[in-house]
């Protein structure tokens, strides 16, 4: 009998870790992402004073993002902040529209704090645009942003009036090294 007892035991604790684990695998490394943006990543580099972070966690069910986007010291007002896709050597289409002051956004897109800030919010289906259509992630296609997201292919980017085409840049990647933010 004790040794069943110990059996049933050890059977239920390993039951608990997989357990464990499955969680910690759904809004762990793949699904929670902290980034510093620079202008040394922009494509070509540039040496501005802006700096900026970015936090996003993708839920369990990938159907949504929430993410929080800071920004300071840009050259000029801030104009637009996106997530485009594209590896870290090339500029990329637009999938989704975090702020912007200029239009081209979605409907309900928030305006950017032009002198730097900070902005959040959630990322769905409706908010992929078509801006990467030709490189294959067409509207509301938002399992191949999840996906390009996850493969460390798509980037921020903050764009200002001196930097049309993007003053600091962060490429997203699977968060294994970095302190989480959203705990």
């Amino acid at each position: 009998m004790k040794h069943i007892r110990l059996k049933l035991f050890i059977a239920i604790a390993i039951a608990a870790v997989l357990g464990a684990a499955s969680i910690a695998g759904a809004w762990g490394s793949s699904g929670r992402f902290t980034e510093s943006l620079t202008s040394y990543q922009e494509v070509p580099a540039l040496s501005t004073p802006g700096v900026g972070e970015f936090h996003a966690r993708i839920n369990h069910n990938a159907t949504e993002i929430q993410y929080q986007l800071t920004f300071s010291n840009l050259e000029s007002n801030a104009t637009q902040a996106h997530i485009h896709f594209e590896n870290p050597t090339n500029s990329g289409g637009i999938v989704a529209f975090l702020c912007t002051n200029v239009g081209g956004g979605p409907p309900g897109t928030q305006p950017c704090p032009v002198a730097g800030g900070t902005i959040t919010g959630t990322l769905r289906a409706a908010d992929v645009g078509n801006g990467a259509a030709a490189q294959g992630i067409a509207a509301g296609e938002f399992t191949e942003f999840v996906n390009a997201i996850r493969a460390g292919a798509t980037y921020v980017n903050v764009h200002s009036v001196t930097r049309p085409a993007g003053e600091i840049r962060a490429q997203l990647e699977n968060e294994e090294h970095h302190h989480s933010f959203w705990g």
